[in-house]
């Protein structure tokens, strides 16, 4: 059975950091593709990132660019979000994703198979 266990949301001022962790169990961790989801009250799930499965390749929603870095450490099956200069409109539930990773990469979340809990991040201004 797939695991996703996000962690590390809080509430946090505008210009702070915050890292999320998302730590897999019960599939090959370095053969999928892992994304990174938010969704705002009110709004839809929107994707934030995504990194292949060896860690060579990530993409990132343009308002974050720049801002937030994923990245992965495969020998603890988990996935990092370094989410940085943080500003009240990322404030969210965010969402780490899976899929099997085919080398093609999509930003829609039903193109993903397992999915977290999720974690809550309140960016104060």
């Amino acid at each position: 059975q797939v695991q996703l266990v996000e962690s590390g949301g809080g509430l946090v001022q505008a210009g702070d950091s915050l890292r999320l962790s998302c730590t897999a169990s019960g599939h090959t961790f370095n053969r999928y593709a892992m994304a990174w989801f938010r969704q705002a009250p009110g709004k839809e799930r929107e994707f934030v990132s995504i990194i292949n499965g060896d860690g060579s390749i990530t993409s990132y929603l343009r308002s974050v660019k720049g801002r937030f870095t994923s990245t992965r450490d495969n020998a603890k099956s988990t996935v990092y979000l370094q989410m940085n200069s943080l500003k009240p409109e990322d404030t969210a539930d965010y969402y780490c994703a899976s899929t099997w990773d085919t080398g093609s990469y999509y930003s829609t979340p039903n193109s993903y198979d397992y999915w977290g809990q999720g974690t809550q991040v309140t960016v104060s201004s």
